[in-house]
């Protein structure tokens, strides 16, 4: 595909350039005015599979963020941050390859240790092809899937009339769940953090392939392949 630029990239160019425009897009937690102690309006705590629309967390990728952030409760996702907003603002993109944008993102709760995990869409141009970064493990799902102890990402193709009347045609699409705003590395068992980022990943592709209807659920699992390729 492109040369890798940067060790946040995972195949080329798919993620780098999408990395670029991420740092522009803003928090996606609750919203609402607030009162005098600056807690919003409509601030809820909620359980995992209750976060980005109620239908892209599973309980496996419930307890799989617990694992990630130490927490079971999380800040309620903003109404618009859902696997089917994502879904049409991706639909509406097609063909065109895009930057990173946010599926939805994950809070701890006020009062307790700061964790932000971010989970993306985006549409490359065709199928990874460039090697791993070292620090990532390869599983089989859909064209690639790749876990690391604080991001995976899970590429997969989809295929439907959405996208193009033709079965040899698709829409390449990467979904990645990512640590944001860590300055040190992560501290705790690798395989563990592994498992559980690529829990998630497997979790929010599967809920986007079903959203957009894809193909045989763009060839990923039902449930997560954490065995290495």
């Amino acid at each position: 595909m492109r040369t890798v630029i940067s060790r946040r990239s995972v195949r080329g160019g798919v993620l780098s350039a999408a990395v670029a425009g991420s740092l522009l897009l803003g928090a996606t937690g609750c919203g609402g005015d607030g009162g005098e102690d600056g807690v919003p309006d409509d601030y809820k705590v909620v359980a995992g599979t209750q976060l980005c629309g109620g239908d892209a967390m599973s309980a496996d990728a419930s307890k799989a963020l617990e694992v990630i952030t130490g927490s079971s409760r999380f800040e309620a996702s903003a109404a618009e941050y859902t696997v089917e907003h994502a879904a049409a603002a991706l639909v509406e993109a097609y063909p065109a390859s895009t930057v990173t944008k946010d599926v939805c993102r994950v809070f701890t709760p006020r009062g307790t240790p700061d964790f932000e995990l971010r989970i993306t869409w985006n549409l490359a141009d065709g199928a990874p092809t460039d090697s791993s970064a070292p620090d990532f493990t390869e599983l089989k799902m859909g064209e690639l899937a790749v876990a690391a102890a604080d991001k995976a990402y899970v590429f997969f193709a989809c295929r439907n009339a959405r996208f193009s009347p033709s079965s040899a045609s698709a829409a390449h699409i990467v979904i990645g769940v990512e640590r944001w705003g860590m300055p040190t590395e992560p501290e705790g068992d690798v395989e563990a953090l592994k498992d559980a980022y690529a829990t998630v990943a497997h979790s929010v592709s599967l809920a986007m392939a079903k959203e957009l209807r894809c193909e045989k659920n763009g060839g990923l699992p039902e449930r997560p392949v954490l065995d290495p390729a």
